[in-house]
């Protein structure tokens, strides 16, 4: 299976910038060895679904509800998602988590809910630099998965995972390579623990500052099955020396 390299734009660029910025992944996207995938913000999510259509890299939304419709003022739904061109959706987030309060049990009936609607959901965990300080980096990605991933994620296609620790996102700083591949073959050893065999199949992404200059250490890891990419992501050369380290499946 090709590595996944997914590009989180986050609250970033408005339509020309995203539009631009399409294109040029489609000019530079052919060919490579990984999957390609963006997430826009929800306002020009269409747009860029447009620039992208019959490419080589997929579009996904940032966050969905977990209701097909209602009273929901300023959210999101996934079949909306997918009607304004989204295949795939982030949800856990760790900045949804912190900012917005959610739980893993939230983050689980998303899950849910994108899965219905025909999205591939990419459901992130990770720890605080607290948490890590305190050697507790295990526990709390444990319960986050058990909290966050209903029956049947590993099932088919399936979902993906992406351990970003909290510290790392957006500070510059990065796990040691024994840290990521640590807690990605505790994440592995957790997905069969729930799910058996499929658990083993199941891609786990690492994000938190991957850039082009480490790109290709950490992805030659164990276990490690693509990146989720932020500030890197916003710029059409560094997505894709990114993606050209990726590893063929």
């Amino acid at each position: 299976m090709p590595q996944l390299i997914a590009g989180n734009w986050k609250m970033h660029m408005l339509r020309a910038e995203a539009v631009a910025l399409a294109q040029a992944l489609r000019t530079g996207a052919a060919g490579g060895a990984a999957e390609l995938l963006v997430c826009p913000p929800f306002t020009v999510l269409a747009a860029v679904a447009e620039a992208l259509a019959g490419s080589a890299v997929a579009v996904g939304g940032q966050d969905c509800h977990q209701d097909k419709q209602g009273a929901h003022t300023g959210d999101v739904s996934a079949p909306m998602l997918r009607d304004a061109g989204a295949s795939w959706v982030i949800l856990g987030h760790s900045e949804r988590r912190l900012n917005h309060g959610e739980t893993s049990e939230l983050v689980r009936e998303k899950t849910v809910a994108a899965v219905a609607a025909g999205l591939t959901p990419i459901v992130c965990v990770g720890e605080t630099a607290d948490q890590r300080a305190g050697g507790g980096e295990a526990e709390a990605v444990g319960w986050q998965l058990s909290g966050s991933l209903p029956q049947g994620f590993a099932d088919g296609p399936g979902g993906v995972l992406a351990y970003e620790p909290v510290w790392a996102i957006g500070t510059g700083k990065t796990p040691t390579e024994d840290e990521v591949a640590d807690m990605h073959a505790f994440i592995r050893a957790e997905l069969v623990r729930q799910f058996g065999d499929a658990g083993a199949q199941v891609r786990i992404l690492y994000g938190g500052s991957v850039k082009p200059a480490n790109a290709g250490a950490l992805l030659a890891l164990p276990e490690v099955g693509g990146a989720l990419i932020g500030g890197a992501s916003l710029t059409a050369a560094d997505f894709l020396a990114i993606a050209g380290a990726a590893a063929r499946g």
